[in-house]
């Protein structure tokens, strides 16, 4: 009696299991996977609802903006960090602005410290003997870069491209102190392989830099006589930047 029992459940699973196979496998197949894959919201959907609410920082740094003739400066609208130079449409190269909370960088806060500035005070862009001590905080954060710079791009060249710095110099960036810096790369066989040109200030709680450069896969400017031709206009937009923004730790 038990095996004829048994007998009939099996029979029984038989007959139903294509129809439960019918609701329950696609469930697990690889056909179900595929046609619920264009369901999935891209990540250009998120990206894109994303550039929509932030403001590019150069919105608010901007002043006055000069340029060769036919050349336009202005925000790049894919990403809030870079101002877009362009000639007729046509993207010719883009400066980076960087902003570092100085609360998150105890690089800079040592430096800081050396020189005489209590974290956290509220900077005195007036007084003559806090500017320079916020120049050699400055230097020292371009000695810094540079060196770590130079040895990151030896390990990539090796002895193919040989680096040199140009001297610092100080600057007014709005109406903060600030320095100018940059980097030239020299091909073995002669010329230009990369050329770097950075502005950097310090407000009293956040570093400032921008940044542009002739070099190969960096989305800057591709052409070294493009850089070459803005370069005086780039310290012209850098010199009439709204710094200090409103709400930094300067005293008005």
């Amino acid at each position: 009696m038990l095996r004829v029992y048994h007998l009939l459940i099996g029979a029984f699973l038989l007959i139903s299991l294509p129809v439960g196979a019918k609701f329950i496998l696609p469930q697990f197949s690889d056909n179900k996977i595929a046609t619920t894959t264009p369901s999935v919201t891209p990540p250009s959907t998120t990206s894109t609802k994303t550039s929509i609410k932030a403001e590019n920082i150069w919105q608010k740094l901007l002043s006055k903006t000069t340029a060769p003739n036919g050349w336009e400066v202005k925000p790049c609208q894919d990403n809030v960090a870079l101002l877009c130079v362009s000639e007729q449409g046509e993207r010719l190269g883009t400066v980076e602005i960087v902003v570092y909370p100085v609360n998150n960088n105890p690089e800079f806060q040592k430096h800081l410290t050396a020189s005489g500035i209590p974290l956290g005070s509220q900077a005195d862009y007036q007084n003559q003997e806090y500017q320079a001590k916020v120049i050699k905080v400055l230097q020292a954060w371009v000695a810094d870069f540079n060196t770590s710079f130079v040895k990151n791009r030896q390990g990539v060249y090796g002895n193919n491209v040989v680096f040199s710095t140009y001297p610092p110099q100080q600057v007014k960036i709005g109406k903060l102190p600030g320095i100018r810096y940059g980097l030239v790369g020299i091909k073995s066989e002669g010329g230009v392989e990369e050329q770097h040109i950075g502005h950097v200030t310090y407000d009293g709680a956040k570093l400032y830099v921008v940044t542009t450069s002739f070099a190969p896969g960096t989305g800057k400017f591709a052409k070294l006589e493009n850089l070459a031709i803005f370069q005086p206009y780039l310290y012209a937009i850098a010199e009439n930047l709204n710094l200090p923004m409103k709400g930094s730790g300067t005293k008005p």
